[in-house]
Formats: C-alpha cells, sequence, structure tokens
C-alpha cells in the first residue's frame, strides 16, 4: 500500500494590495489601528473584477509545476476546494483539467468547504493514494471571498483575502499523515453565509442568526464563530492526540486555519501553547480560507522554521460550521 505525502507548495496572490492605511483613506471613521489590533492583518490581496477562483488556482498550479519541474501530465487527480466556483455548472476542476493540459484520464473534482477544506483535501488525498486509484494528486485551493464583499463592509473587508494554493500530494512508502477527525454541526449554518446564486428561493433560504448590519452578499457573525471554535477546537485538539497515541510534547508545531489573530490568541490561551510552537502567518495576507494552512506551510518552509520529520498538527475550522484536523510529519525537503 501506498500512502500520501505533501510535496512541494506555490502559492499565488492577486496583484491588487489593499492595505489598512488605504481603506482609512476611503473610511476616515474606521478605527484601523483597533482593527489590526484585533484581526493582526495590516493588508490583503484582492481579486481583479474578471479575475475569479479558478485564474487564480491555474496561476498556482503553472507555478508549482514550474518552479519543481513538475510535468502536468503526471498527475492523476485534482481537487479544487473553492466555495466561489466559476459557474454553478460545470464543475470548475473540469475547466482547470484543459487549461492545465492535464491528461484526459485525470479524477477532477470541486468540493465546497472554507477553512477545514485543506485538511478534506489531504484526506480525499489520502484514501485515493492508498486505495490505489491515484498515485499523484494536484491539491487546490482557492478563493475570492472579495466577491461576497460590499467595499462599505468593516467587519468584512478588513479580514478576508483572496489567494490560492497548489499542493502536490504524491504517492510514498510510509505514511506521513495520521490521525484524520472530522466534526460538523449545521446548526450553525445561519453564523457564516452566502444565500445569493443558488438554487433555493431567497424566501426559503437560511435567515442569518443576527441582524445583518452591512450590505454584503457574504454574512458573519463573528462572536458567535469565536464562541463556537473556542468551544469545538480544543476537543478536536484531544481527540487528534488520543488517535494518534501521542501526546502535546510530541508535537512540534501546531498549524492552524489562520482567521483573526483575536481567534488564535484565544485558542492557543485556552490549549496553552506556546507562541514559538503556534505560528501565525496572516498579517499581509489576510484569512484566505482554504488556502490559509497551505500559504502557512509555505511560509514556514521558505523561512526555514518546518524542516524535515517535525510532527505538526493541522487544524481547520469554520464555516458550515466544520471542522478537522490530523498529524502530520514533514518529508519534503532538506
Amino acid at each position: 500500500m501506498k500512502y500520501a505525502a505533501v510535496g512541494p507548495i506555490a502559492v499565488h496572490l492577486p496583484e491588487r494590495v489593499e492595505t489598512n492605511a488605504q481603506l482609512k483613506a476611503e473610511f476616515p471613521s474606521w478605527d484601523l489601528d483597533l482593527i489590526f489590533e484585533k484581526t493582526g492583518i495590516a493588508s490583503r490581496h484582492i481579486a481583479a473584477p474578471g479575475e475569479c477562483a479558478s485564474d487564480l488556482a491555474v496561476a498556482a498550479a503553472k507555478r508549482l509545476f514550474h518552479d519543481y519541474d513538475i510535468d502536468p501530465r503526471s498527475i492523476d487527480f485534482v481537487l479544487l476546494c473553492t466555495q466561489t466556483p466559476d459557474y454553478p455548472l460545470p464543475t470548475t476542476a473540469c475547466l482547470l483539467q484543459s487549461r492545465l493540459d492535464l491528461k484526459t484520464s485525470v479524477g477532477a473534482l470541486d468540493f465546497n468547504l472554507g477553512c477545514s477544506g485543506f485538511v478534506y483535501g489531504l484526506s480525499l488525498s489520502d484514501g485515493l493514494i492508498r486505495s490505489g486509484a491515484a498515485r499523484r494528486v494536484l491539491l487546490l485551493t482557492a478563493e475570492t471571498y472579495s466577491k461576497y464583499i460590499h467595499p462599505g463592509d468593516r467587519s468584512l473587508r478588513t479580514i478576508f483575502g483572496d489567494g490560492a494554493a497548489a499542493t502536490l500530494v504524491d504517492a510514498a512508502d510510509e505514511p506521513s499523515l495520521w490521525a484524520f477527525q472530522f466534526g460538523t454541526d449545521g446548526t450553525g449554518a445561519d453564523t457564516l453565509l452566502v444565500t445569493k446564486g443558488g438554487a433555493r428561493p431567497a424566501e426559503d433560504a437560511i435567515k442569518p442568526r443576527h441582524r445583518q448590519r452591512w450590505e454584503s452578499a457574504l454574512y458573519m457573525d463573528g462572536p458567535s464563530l469565536i464562541t463556537f471554535t473556542v468551544a469545538a477546537i480544543p476537543q478536536l485538539v484531544e481527540s487528534i492526540l488520543a488517535a494518534a497515541k501521542t501526546t502535546d510534547k510530541d508535537v512540534d508545531l501546531y498549524l492552524f486555519h489562520q482567521a483573526t489573530l483575536k481567534m488564535l490568541d484565544q485558542l492557543r490561551e485556552r490549549l496553552s501553547i506556546s507562541r514559538e510552537r503556534f505560528p501565525v502567518v496572516l498579517e499581509d495576507v489576510g484569512n484566505t480560507v482554504s488556502s490559509t494552512i497551505p500559504i502557512l506551510i509555505d511560509t514556514l518552509r521558505r523561512d526555514g522554521r518546518l524542516k524535515r520529520g517535525m510532527r505538526s498538527m493541522l487544524v481547520g475550522f469554520g464555516v458550515g460550521w466544520s471542522w478537522a484536523g490530523c498529524m502530520w510529519r514533514e518529508t519534503w525537503g532538506k
């Protein structure tokens, strides 16, 4: 049996950068110093009006192929995690097969998950490889939440950034991903949602949990999300450690979805994890939804903080409510 191994990662961010200073000039009444203190975000990359998640995914994949000398025809399966697909149909991953010149025998599918999506994608990749259905999986995470955000929405515009990551998941002889754990609670669907664009009529759609203060298509109830996260994620961490038959002292790094600094600080303190073992990388990119963890991994690799053999816990959580985590041993690089 073969096992999934996380290989090289390539990140693509839109050209346009939106800084807090620019927002302050546009909206003088916004207290950007206080907002930065809570979010930890100073700037975000924003997709151009005609630029979609698929465009970001293509750019990330092409960078992966070029920078790491990967033959696109060697890909057996492409997985795309996005909540901003080009169309309701066809499947965006099918369009990527053509745009990336992947072989027509490739498997291709989209899955609609947000902040837990990268961990889900690794689990799906691991299953495909263990079953023998694929040896090389291209896992793409791409999001353009800015399409759902009204320019005057202070609560969302200061947090979410657009971006994509391409992760190569290869077959290996030894397992490096294990102890996958998942959680789902659909009663939290009313805390982070977009109801426009689907088949359900507006009069029958899920209603936001509280009053919708902003005009954005995207609604977010930040306090409820923090309450959910602080309650569910410590239990998830315990479940992963138990499933892995290990303890906290054997975890080198905790690599969590990069939501906001306030949420991450509350989780870190609740779990009694030192800052050195709980890296935060969102100041210059914001919350990029399903791409935050691969961006974090790529940054730590480039900075030399993530070395071969290190054992990390990967944890994603958010919209759905959906949460997922696993243990991961770094096997790529020197």
